[in-house]
């Protein structure tokens, strides 16, 4: 069996709406918890429980998720200002 090996270039990531999508990510595992809470002792009775705590921990890790994403956007945009500064300052004729 031979490696595969890719025959061209990955394309570019696609950058959208990062934040706001984890952010409504997460407030949907948070209704959808809440929307089940109501019938806990039916989940209970019937041994599904655990649909209630995976909604609970998709919120938690999304609170996660927005820490992290909300983060990385500012380290994009603060790279972006640093690059657009430096690129300023070596224009020809800077500093005469």
């Amino acid at each position: 069996m031979e490696k595969w090996t890719p025959k061209h270039e990955a394309p570019e990531p696609l950058e959208g709406p990062v934040v706001a999508t984890v952010t409504g990510g997460t407030v949907i595992w948070f209704v959808l918890f809440l929307v089940q809470l109501p019938f806990y002792g039916w989940y209970a009775d019937h041994g599904h429980t655990w649909w209630l705590w995976a909604c609970l921990a998709g919120g938690g890790l999304g609170l996660i998720g927005i820490w992290y994403v909300r983060a990385r956007d500012a380290a994009i945009k603060r790279e972006a200002a640093r690059v657009a500064g430096t690129a300023g300052d070596a224009a020809p004729g800077a500093g005469h």
